[in-house]
């Protein structure tokens, strides 16, 4: 059996490993999720159509994060092909969807990166790159910067700390100090200036397993120490929490925190961040062209609730009416001010 199908049936399984984790009984006292929205006395989680294509391009990064939900490193092949990057974009002409978010790995190592982004930029929609900074300065990718800015491309940037040890922590040796590198690169093009189109997001992640801050005040921490050890300006920040899946899911089975930390979500269930979820406006599709409700589902293996799965066969009216499909993982996107691709969801 060639490599690739043995690596992805072992992704499969993986999967299935951790989904049952999450489904199962064997936790006591945490609740399913849809139990918890019963609860609250609020809808079953519907989509209210579709704003943000978000695609995971592949999982081949040029880091290895402790915290990566994807499983992403250098040593992995998954790569989305030509012909469902084309599938991509005529879906995006097509039923006429505003955003194309481009994530990974580091989804500029995928060879039909900058076709996407350049398609898609033809057609006059919103293009987001998920981007881990490094990739900015390695060799074979130092034009990027330019390329993202003559596109109008937003980033959005992985720095999970202001402080070098805390980021290289959670990231590996070095990184803090190739991520400023970039950051400076950025501001030079104009991203994250005062008056400029070029929009520059960066993100914060907790380095273990914790809630992340109020989302302005971290901002204003960050714009203070960046600026003045680094002279690095920013549009915005976003803080994402950690949700247990893949990586991070390994490590707190390990460490013999999951079910601590499982309860700490669900003591902060937030009612109020469920009408807000990413999910609800936010399509999601795999390297192979497969269709989940958000980026942490695809990597549970939980596919959309509609007959057609597949980007090639879409259908706008089933997959903008769908039910949400939901695990205990939901719980990371639902605490405090709520979490997601576009950061606290609340104030």
């Amino acid at each position: 059996m060639p490599l690739s199908l043995v690596r992805r049936h072992s992704e499969l399984a993986r999967a299935d490993a951790q989904r049952a984790i999450l489904q199962g009984d064997q936790v006591a006292g945490i609740p399913q999720f849809d139990e918890a929205v019963a609860q609250h006395a609020l809808p079953v989680l519907q989509a209210t159509g579709v704003e943000v294509l978000q695609i995971n391009v592949g999982k081949l990064c040029n880091q290895t994060c402790t915290h990566c939900h994807v499983d992403a490193g250098p040593d992995r092949r998954e790569s989305m092909s030509h012909e469902t990057a084309e599938a991509i974009i005529a879906a995006l002409d097509r039923f006429e969807i505003p955003t194309l978010d481009i994530t990974g790995g580091a989804p500029e190592m995928n060879p039909n990166f900058r076709w996407l982004v350049q398609e898609a930029h033809a057609l006059g929609r919103r293009v987001i790159d998920r981007c881990n900074l490094t990739i900015l300065v390695a060799n074979g990718h130092r034009d990027l910067p330019q390329f993202l800015a003559d596109h109008r491309v937003e980033v959005v940037a992985s720095l999970p700390c202001y402080l070098e040890d805390n980021c290289d922590r959670q990231r590996g040796d070095g990184v803090f100090q190739r991520s400023i590198a970039a950051l400076r690169i950025l501001n030079e093009l104009g991203y994250g200036q005062a008056n400029s189109d070029r929009q520059l997001t960066l993100v914060y992640n907790p380095v273990g397993p914790s809630l992340p801050p109020n989302q302005t005040e971290l901002e204003d921490a960050y714009r203070r120490e960046l600026k003045s050890r680094y002279d690095i300006v920013f549009n915005q920040l976003h803080t994402i929490t950690n949700l247990p899946i893949s990586r991070f899911l390994d490590d707190l089975l390990q460490s013999g925190q999951y079910e601590a930390y499982m309860q700490k979500l669900v003591d902060a269930f937030n009612p109020q961040t469920v009408s807000h979820v990413m999910c609800r406006t936010t399509l999601s599709v795999d390297w192979l062209g497969n269709l989940y409700d958000c980026d942490f589902n695809q990597m549970l293996e939980l596919p959309v609730t509609t007959k057609s799965r597949r980007i090639d066969e879409l259908s706008w009216d089933d997959i903008t009416q769908r039910t949400i499909a939901t695990g205990r993982h939901c719980f990371g996107c639902t605490a405090g001010n709520g979490s997601s691709c576009q950061g606290a969801v609340v104030s």
